[in-house]
C-alpha cells in the first residue's frame, strides 16, 4: 500500500508559480511510477505528468508542455510539480497518483494508477 498526501495548493495570479508536492509513505517509494491528475467539476479527470520510477523520463501533457515541470526525490519519498506561468484555465483540484511497480516509462491514463491522494486546491485569478 502506498498513501500519499498532496500540499502547496493555493490562489495564485495568472502567471505567477506554484510548486506542489505529494509526499509518499508505505511501500518503497522508489519501486513506483508516479502522476499528477486534475479535475474540474463537470470534466473528466486529465493527465498533467508523469515519471518514471527514478526520474529519468518524464511525460508533460500538452497543455502544460514549457510551464510545468515534474520531478521526484526518492531519499524524501515526494514527488513535485513545478508550475510556472500560470493560466486560469490551470484551475483545478490537482492529485497525486501512483503506480503500483515500477517502469521505466511515464504512464498518462488514470487507470495505469493504482493509489491516489485527496488531492490540492489550484486556483489561477485573472
Amino acid at each position: 500500500q502506498v498513501q500519499l498526501v498532496e500540499s502547496g495548493g493555493s490562489l495564485v495570479q495568472a502567471g505567477g508559480s506554484l510548486r506542489l508536492s505529494c509526499a509518499a509513505s508505505g511501500r518503497t517509494f522508489s519501486s513506483n511510477n508516479m502522476g499528477w491528475f486534475r479535475q474540474t467539476p463537470g470534466k473528466e479527470r486529465e493527465f498533467v505528468a508523469g515519471i518514471n520510477w527514478n526520474g529519468g523520463s518524464t511525460l508533460l501533457a500538452d497543455s502544460v508542455k514549457g510551464r510545468f515541470t515534474i520531478s521526484r526525490d526518492n531519499a524524501k519519498n515526494t514527488v513535485y510539480l513545478q508550475m510556472n506561468s500560470l493560466k486560469p484555465e490551470d484551475t483545478a483540484v490537482y492529485c497525486c497518483a501512483a503506480v503500483g511497480y515500477r517502469s521505466n516509462y511515464p504512464y498518462t491514463k488514470h487507470y495505469e494508477y493504482h493509489y491516489w491522494g485527496q488531492g490540492t486546491q489550484v486556483t489561477v485569478s485573472s
